[in-house]
């Protein structure tokens, strides 16, 4: 027979000796441990046999120690695990030394550089990074950055979901610095970095153009989204540049998932003349472009909004706009703690280059 464990029985039938459960040994480890009661300063002046007020000192770096008196309290801070609580320290200087970040996808490969640009400019300040993704719902973007304002951050920077910001005015007003990044504010008047997307998008398109192309299909995000219709707006203007007339077939606007771009561009490459060419308004756009010109007899020039990882490695490789997502989230993150620095700072629009860069798909001749 193996061991046999009961409720409140604790012997090995093998052996006959005391079966110690893992909650009681850790209980025996860590006397008077209870999942979210930490130890406070009044533990720590116990555990060391000194005053609140000698611990106080030790933990925020003050003078009036001695070494020997600093070195127990130290010792019983390492034991007890403890840490400082910096809730008080907010109450009394006003700051928490955090910033949130609302993303709108944090499962997006466009986002990482951004992201980690804005923590590497908040870590420069001294400042924690609290992060969360909207998943593009204007209600979840709201409840997220509410909820960031209620754990008292010192600023925000938002990625818009939604068109109504107003929601935010009262946090602004508030002292809450905020900064929006790669879309703008809706109603409200505030900071704002962008990337050039109807530059980029009619630099891309007149790239094709360049090339031979007349017959240009166009698949982007959803229309309400700033970045997707800016970039329509540059498509529609590098064709009206060259005078060549739009199709509405060859426009296609919607959610960005494969199903719906496939179809999409099957049915821009079908009929009697269909398009040599297709511009695609982002990343994950372009990935399931790729996969569908793949399969395809013929050959169709293709240039997409955003650089993606591994697209200098197909044959050939992928011609894209790219836009320096990190150069956006370290420019928003800059602006956030200028204005923490040195008070009201008017709101500016500040919009960033893109650069075309071209490998091999945004080059290819119109099929004959």
């Amino acid at each position: 027979m193996g061991r046999r464990i009961t409720p409140m029985g604790n012997t090995d039938d093998r052996t006959g000796q005391r079966i110690v459960p893992e909650t009681t040994r850790r209980a025996e480890r860590f006397p008077g441990n209870r999942y979210g009661n930490r130890p406070t300063m009044k533990d720590v002046a116990a555990r060391a046999g000194v005053g609140l007020k000698t611990v106080s000192r030790v933990v925020n770096g003050e003078p009036g120690v001695t070494p020997d008196t600093e070195r127990r309290v130290q010792e019983a801070i390492d034991a007890l695990g403890f840490r400082r609580n910096d809730s008080a320290r907010v109450l009394r200087k006003g700051r928490t030394a955090s910033i949130g970040l609302v993303l709108e996808d944090l499962a997006d490969p466009f986002y990482g550089p951004l992201s980690r640009a804005v923590e590497e400019v908040a870590r420069s300040h001294g400042a924690l990074l609290i992060n969360g993704s909207s998943a593009e719902d204007p209600e979840r973007e709201r409840e997220l950055a509410l909820a960031l304002c209620a754990r008292r951050v010192d600023g925000l920077v938002v990625i818009p979901a939604g068109g109504d910001h107003r929601y935010l005015e009262p946090e602004i007003r508030a002292g809450v610095a905020t900064v929006f990044v790669d879309r703008p504010a809706g109603r409200i008047d505030a900071d704002v970095v962008l990337s050039d997307n109807f530059g980029g998008a009619r630099d891309g398109v007149a790239h094709l153009i360049a090339h031979g192309h007349r017959r240009i299909g166009f698949i982007g995000d959803m229309p309400r989204i700033h970045t997707a219709a800016e970039r329509l707006r540059g498509y529609r203007a590098a064709m009206e540049d060259a005078g060549i007339p739009v199709e509405d077939r060859w426009m296609s606007l919607g959610v960005t998932v494969p199903e719906r771009v496939r179809t999409a561009a099957l049915e821009m490459l079908s009929g009697p003349d269909p398009v040599t060419a297709i511009f695609t308004g982002n990343n994950r756009v372009t990935v399931t472009v790729v996969r569908v010109l793949a399969e395809q007899s013929r050959q169709v020039a293709l240039v997409g909004f955003d650089d993606f990882e591994l697209a200098d490695l197909l044959r050939p490789g992928v011609t894209v706009v790219a836009q320096d997502a990190a150069a956006l989230g370290r420019t928003a993150a800059e602006r956030l703690f200028r204005q923490l620095d040195g008070g009201f700072v008017a709101p500016e629009r500040i919009e960033l280059p893109t650069r075309l860069v071209e490998r091999g798909s945004g080059e290819l001749p119109p099929a004959h």
